[in-house]
């Protein structure tokens, strides 16, 4: 299974194309909806999600509600468009419109000055429209396609808010909290925390980082249940699912580092408090009392929850911009300001969540590689009845 995906962040649509999925699998318009619909909610969200309620339109590989085998092609209009059509328009236009909206000024924290030199720019308006966070979108829409093969192989995945800008909301919360815990109470609240007691003061601090024209990170946890041990590998470097999983999180804008179980705070500890201890029985099989490595052994699922949390820096565009220097003049100028938010880290959990799922997706279909869902599911099922006898 690969993806690939594009658009501008102003362009007329976001789309991706997603190619490996069996054919079989149950997926409709409204399965993607439900995550595009969270991707544009939370606490702290601003002007474009008043502007855009994204809706999916699949115009390939999918058939009276099935899957059939060949590419997925998903599309997301971007109802902005019509502001924007001479400004993004793909034929060429007078200089006074491509002097319009042009972006000279790059802002601290965000690809404008990088890309601009790398690909030689005068304009750069043409690194922010590909690197916006509008991107993930598409990567939200995969993810559900994602979620979806998950969910029919009983494979359940869910994510929460631990800390919000320096503030901890998790610290009552038990070391076995449950996916199905964290879907009744983080997807219910627009914090994505689980917590209700914290709501009111995080809600509060947000307000206050708004008024005084700063923004605030945080850091995501995501949790996945019911994934059979022995997916990734520890034969090469580059088989480890938990590196590639690592590796997708970091992907994803403004997010700047991933850990697994104790993740960190393991290198302050003794192997006697981090190592997860093993037991066995008839009616269980092998499992673990603890989950401190985050359900991963060798690069590989051990059966345990898989616990991976994401750290998001604040959103690097700011109302009280800070300094920066002009590319056409190298005069000192304070950065260009675009649509910000105080905050997305809500919406930022759901992009991590489908990031992830697509990741452990793509692991499955490589693993037990079918052309049909129902072989999938036939040859997992198996794998896990192999697994209980060992």
């Amino acid at each position: 299974m690969r993806y690939f995906t594009a658009g501008e962040s102003h362009g007329p649509r976001l789309t991706a194309i997603i190619e490996g999925i069996p054919a079989g699998l149950p997926l409709t318009a409204e399965d993607i909806n439900v995550e595009l619909k969270r991707r544009q909610g939370g606490y702290g969200r601003g002007g474009r999600m008043k502007i855009e309620s994204d809706q999916v339109e699949i115009t390939s590989g999918v058939r009276h509600g099935k899957t059939i085998g060949s590419p997925i092609t998903l599309n997301v209009t971007n109802r902005d468009f019509k502001n924007w059509n001479q400004i993004m328009a793909a034929e060429d236009v007078p200089d006074k419109i491509k002097l319009q909206r042009r972006l000279t000024k790059p802002r601290p924290g965000h690809a404008d000055l990088v890309g601009g030199m790398k690909y030689a720019f005068d304009d750069l308006r043409n690194v922010l429209e590909r690197s916006s966070a509008r991107e993930t979108t598409m990567r939200v829409a995969v993810g559900a396609v994602a979620k979806k093969l998950l969910h029919e192989l009983e494979i359940e995945i869910g994510n929460h808010i631990v800390n919000f800008g320096g503030v901890n909301v998790s610290e009552n919360l038990p070391e076995d909290l449950s996916v199905e815990t964290i879907n009744q109470t983080a997807r219910e609240n627009d914090l994505s925390i689980v917590d209700q007691e914290k709501a009111d003061e995080i809600r509060a601090y947000i307000d206050q980082i708004k008024k005084a024209g700063d923004t605030i990170g945080g850091i995501v946890e995501v949790r996945i249940e019911n994934v059979p041990a022995g997916l990734g590998s520890y034969v090469q470097f580059d088989r480890k699912l938990d590196g590639k999983i690592a590796a997708a999180v970091v992907s994803i804008n403004a997010f700047k580092g991933a850990e697994f179980g104790l993740g960190f705070e393991a290198g302050k500890m003794r192997g006697s408090q981090v190592m997860d201890e093993i037991f066995w029985t008839k009616e269980t099989g092998y499992t673990r009392k603890s989950d401190r490595l985050g359900g991963f052994e060798g690069g590989m699922t051990n059966g345990e929850q898989i616990i991976v949390r994401g750290v998001m820096k604040p959103i690097p565009t700011l109302y009280k911009p800070l300094m920066s220097v002009d590319t056409m003049t190298h005069e000192a100028y304070k950065a260009s300001v675009e649509r910000s938010d105080p905050t997305a880290l809500p919406a930022a959990g759901v992009v991590m969540e489908n990031v992830v799922a697509t990741v452990l997706a793509q692991e499955i279909c490589e693993k037990f590689n079918s052309d049909n869902f129902a072989e999938l599911l036939s040859a997992m099922t198996a794998y896990r009845d192999r697994l209980k006898s060992y």
